[in-house]
């Protein structure tokens, strides 16, 4: 398992990153508890969670991720071998994230009371990279708003200076190492790097979606990673699971996340279908498992720093750890290109 820098941090992380956010709902303790030690065992050091987990949010289960997750940690010793990332949720109105039913948002006292949750339920006394899991702002998000801005109505979102400004005394505090953002747009980037010429601390990394059906990032985001060195961690490289292609026409597998949960909808767009098809088709014509092409490609772009993975079982995770065998040639990388040519981003 290659290692990579994370941001200007000097902190090396896994090329894979172990996602979690079904342990608590579609995982329980003991498969978490599996997962985690399978991917250690892999060369993974670098867990991605959040105080939003399990998906999908509930009541009843917010934060059983993180309690998992800390239940293991106690029971291993291993902290000082994790890298560990939680994220504090952004703007929303679900009653039981704060005291009172508060709406959510990226206020200095709410990021306080959300951090101290996440380390209690870790079982740890910091956290290498405190994320935020999307922006106070109000912008389209997770495929269900669209990608374009086109107001400034109700603008009356929390100071990207202030949030920033709690988390550098966080930072003094010793309760978190680096930060990063989430579900950002380059606009957001440029604003948080130029908050940290200030003083403030700067982003370390981006944490948005990016796979086969959905590489909008490298639209403004990929240069901006590049250039100012904020890492991407990449999630959802197989599309929620769609790009495995059970979900081909309708399909719903006993036990599959959409099935159980019918939480796909950016993955149910017209167009979809059929780009999933050509990139089976082409995993078919090289001899390569899909899950593992999909993978893969996300892994080998130069401005992913790691590549959040995520599965329900030992055998799924087992097959995506073996996306790190996977080359994608140049050859390779033509073939799909010609694809995205034609069925470029269906699923933003």
């Amino acid at each position: 398992m290659k290692q990579r820098e994370l941001g200007r941090t000097g902190i090396m992380v896994s090329e894979l990153c172990l996602g979690t956010m079904t342990f608590g709902q579609q995982n329980t303790e003991a498969e978490g508890h599996a997962q985690l030690d399978m991917a250690l065992a892999h060369g993974i050091n670098f867990i991605d969670t959040a105080e939003f987990y399990s998906i999908p949010p509930r009541a009843e289960t917010q934060g059983s991720t993180e309690t998992i997750i800390g239940s293991w940690l106690k029971a291993r010793g291993n902290r000082d071998k994790i890298i560990l990332a939680s994220k504090a949720v952004g703007r929303g109105t679900q009653p039981w994230f704060r005291p009172g039913g508060e709406e959510t948002r990226l206020t200095p006292r709410q990021i306080r009371y959300a951090l101290e949750g996440s380390l209690r339920r870790l079982n740890t006394d910091y956290l290498d990279l405190y994320q935020l899991h999307w922006p106070d702002r109000k912008i389209g998000l997770f495929g269900e708003g669209g990608t374009t801005f086109t107001s400034l109505a109700d603008a009356d979102e929390v100071p990207i200076e202030e949030t920033l400004g709690v988390l550098g005394d966080l930072v003094t505090e010793g309760k978190i190492r680096h930060v990063g953002v989430s579900n950002e747009t380059a606009w957001g980037v440029s604003e948080y790097l130029a908050c940290s010429r200030t003083g403030a601390p700067r982003i370390a990394s981006i944490q948005n979606a990016y796979n086969l059906i959905n590489r909008t990032f490298e639209i403004g985001l990929a240069e901006m990673a590049l250039r100012e060195r904020v890492s991407l961690l990449a999630y959802s490289p197989l599309a929620q699971g769609y790009l495995t292609g059970k979900y081909l026409n309708g399909a719903r597998p006993a036990g599959a996340r959409t099935t159980l949960f019918d939480r796909g909808q950016r993955y149910q767009k017209p167009g979809v279908d059929v780009a999933i098809e050509a990139y089976l088709a082409l995993a078919r014509e090289e001899g390569v498992d899909p899950v593992q092409l999909a993978v893969a490609f996300v892994t080998s772009r130069p401005f992913v720093t790691s590549n959040i993975i995520g599965a329900t079982s030992t055998q799924q995770l087992a097959t995506i750890l073996g996306s790190v065998e996977v080359t994608i040639t140049p050859e390779l990388e033509s073939k799909i290109n010609a694809i995205h040519q034609v069925h470029s981003n269906p699923a933003p």
